[in-house]
């Protein structure tokens, strides 16, 4: 599995690539296995606070491969999407952020992997779609994640027509944060990533979990779990050296030993100037 997935550190970002680009980073079981074994040391080792998941030069992803599908028995075909299952849950729950940076195509379960991500910064050039229903496999799996992040009307069109959509028709429905000049997106990315990464990788944890955790909730049933975090959250050590910093109008110093150069605060500054003027 070496070069199927390639892992760079930075301070307190990584960067996963998918290098799977003869088959145009699809997502076999080989490959599938060797990205969830990735993210999961990642999530261990606690090394870095923000997780940036790319393609290669070419594309994003193009989603499961039919020829895999078409070889597998029906045990086979559900041990593929077992591990799958098993690759988004270890996004969703792994304590870092985790940004995807979409270059060329990112459809059916490529598509997936956007949705599921915690955020998303495209290049102009990018394409998303559901294409599945075009080939008699209708994209059921991806389609749990984009109904979760666009509307229900637009996700059903995305579905049952298999279209293509410009990056910015999926930024105006939300499935993606921001889009950039494809010459832009490597910077703007890193900025998006930079702002979160100068933040207590605790907390973001602590942040990520109550995130998710509350959306499927009533309001008030939210609303008291979100206080029970924050009454808990609020002694954390992080907390209350934060809080201390903020009284002493002073930056404050982390305990989960990520290491931050002094031009991450700069470069975090410049996140939103950066997307200003790729908006602009």
């Amino acid at each position: 599995m070496e070069g199927i997935v390639l892992y760079e550190k930075r301070g307190p970002i990584g960067t996963v690539t998918l290098n799977y680009g003869h088959a145009y980073n699809t997502l076999t079981l080989e490959s599938m296995e060797a990205l969830e074994a990735t993210l999961k040391e990642i999530a261990a080792r606690r090394e870095v606070a923000v997780v940036i998941l790319q393609g290669n030069e070419k594309t994003f992803s193009s989603g499961h491969n039919f020829r895999e599908i078409q070889e597998l028995d029906l045990q086979g075909v559900y041990d593929l999407f077992q591990r799958s299952f098993r690759l988004k849950q270890t996004i969703r729950e792994m304590p870092q952020v985790v940004v995807a940076k979409v270059r060329g195509i990112a459809v059916a379960a490529g598509l997936e992997l956007v949705a599921v991500a915690d955020l998303a910064v495209a290049a102009e050039s990018a394409r998303f779609g559901t294409p599945g229903i075009n080939w008699g496999l209708f994209c059921s799996t991806p389609a749990v994640f984009l109904s979760r992040n666009v509307g229900r009307k637009k996700a059903a069109e995305m579905l049952f027509t298999g279209n293509l959509y410009s990056a910015r028709e999926a930024e105006g429905m939300g499935l993606v944060n921001r889009v950039v000049p494809d010459e832009a997106l490597d910077e703007a990315t890193e900025a998006l990533a930079q702002a979160i990464a100068r933040h207590s990788l605790d907390v973001i944890a602590i942040g990520k979990r109550m995130f998710y955790q509350q959306l499927q909730m009533q309001d008030f049933e939210a609303l008291a779990y979100a206080t029970e975090v924050i009454v808990r959250n609020s002694k954390h050590p992080d907390a209350v050296s934060g809080i201390q910093a903020f009284c002493e109008k002073r930056t404050p110093v982390w305990h989960d030993g990520i290491e931050r150069a002094a031009a991450s605060t700069e470069a975090a500054a410049r996140g939103s100037q950066v997307g200003e003027r790729a908006e602009g």
